[in-house]
């Protein structure tokens, strides 16, 4: 007989993994650019996609060292070992998902295409809702009034 998994054996319960919620709508995105197309962006405001790119690459690299240092999972559905306060953690609670934002922006851009820019709110409103406030009253009943502190100190993104 298999035992189950204890709440204190995972992470928070969240709708789907994180990267799935960036991907999904990105690539749908293009598909809906490709059935239903729109004027591509212009050349200058495409190669603001680069920077873009660049910026959430070196925050998710930062985002992996950090979480690698402090010896806890990357993965937001496994069980939190610690609260992470340094690195890119000192400016924002979220910096994987703001790096996740970054390169989904920078690559819309670059490509050009519309759609997925008109699809990143509803993102943002999903991983908001869906990730994050479900991350934090983890992290709260983990960690009680030490993330209490860190909230207060540190923006959600930025």
């Amino acid at each position: 007989m298999t035992e189950g998994i204890r709440s204190e054996d995972r992470g928070p319960d969240l709708i789907a993994p994180p990267p799935l919620l960036y991907a999904g709508p990105l690539l749908a995105g293009f598909v809906v650019d490709l059935l239903l197309p729109l004027p591509r962006l212009s050349s200058a405001l495409r190669l603001v996609g680069l920077p873009f790119l660049a910026a959430g690459v070196a925050l998710a690299i930062w985002f992996l060292l950090s979480m690698r240092r402090a010896g806890t999972p990357v993965d937001p559905r496994e069980a939190t070992t610690a609260l992470v306060q340094a690195g890119p953690f000192r400016y924002t609670r979220n910096p994987g998902y703001v790096a996740f934002t970054l390169i989904y922006l920078g690559v819309s851009l670059l490509v050009g295409a519309r759609w997925p820019l008109i699809l990143l709110p509803a993102v943002l409103v999903i991983v908001d809702r869906g990730v994050i406030r479900r991350e934090e009253r983890y992290l709260e009943e983990r960690f009680g009034s030490d993330y209490i502190g860190y909230q207060r100190r540190v923006r959600r993104w930025l």
